[in-house]
């Protein structure tokens, strides 16, 4: 089974809709996927994954959407001043200065993750990702993914969402603490595309192949109309 997960475009997060770039974004990105296989096509329930998504069923006549509420983008800060500090990249770069260690399976300890939003949200994006995998055949054994079904043949599933649920999501398949993993990916572009390659081979138990990471080239048709935003979620 091949992943192919997706951020959404540029957004207006205030309306939770993508801006006219996001929406040009989404055209080429939908282009990009054409030539993928594509069977089925998966969805944040929020509005500026949504959008993105619509693009690409428009375009390819696949249909319908399916909603993947777990996969909603992670909040952060503290109840009552959400979104005022405790940005999970922000704060995993302030831990590299001071030297501290970002794959501790202990990060969550680090005042800046404890009881911050992101941590309960990043746990929650974990535990859906491992019953949305067992519905599609691979079930979680320790660290890694049995594959369960009989059915070897080939199949590809796009997801569109964000970049704090996919960067937790891919913690999660890769067992890889979240901070050390938001300090290799970056702020994932808006569009760029990561691919997943899980086993296919009845009851072997692995865990799926980076094939792609967060590639854009997509964007680069006119590098002057789509200018990049440093993403935050």
């Amino acid at each position: 089974m091949r992943l192919i997960m997706v951020r959404h475009g540029d957004p207006d997060y205030e309306k939770d809709c993508l801006t006219e770039l996001g929406h040009r974004q989404a055209e080429l990105v939908a282009e990009r996927l054409m030539d993928e296989g594509i069977q089925e096509i998966y969805s944040s329930p929020l509005g500026r994954a949504r959008e993105t998504a619509e693009h690409f069923a428009a375009r390819s006549g696949i249909g319908p959407i399916k909603t993947l509420d777990f996969m909603r983008e992670i909040r952060y800060g503290w109840e009552g001043e959400l979104y005022k500090k405790g940005n999970p990249w922000i704060e995993a770069a302030e831990l590299i200065s001071k030297g501290k260690d970002l794959q501790t399976s202990d990060w969550r300890k680090y005042p800046s993750y404890d009881g911050n939003t992101a941590t309960i949200d990043i746990d929650k994006v974990a535990a859906g990702t491992d019953e949305w995998l067992k519905t599609l055949g691979y079930e979680r054994e320790g660290l890694y993914y049995r594959c369960k079904t009989e059915d070897d043949r080939k199949r590809t599933f796009v997801l569109f969402c964000h970049g704090g649920s996919m960067t937790s999501f891919l913690s999660r398949v890769f067992n890889i603490p979240f901070p050390h993993l938001c300090m290799v990916l970056g702020f994932i572009q808006c569009t760029s595309i990561t691919v997943l390659r899980f086993n296919r081979e009845p009851g072997s138990l692995a865990m799926p192949l980076l094939e792609v990471a967060a590639e854009a080239r997509h964007l680069n048709v006119n590098t002057s109309e789509i200018e990049q935003k440093a993403p935050i979620n």
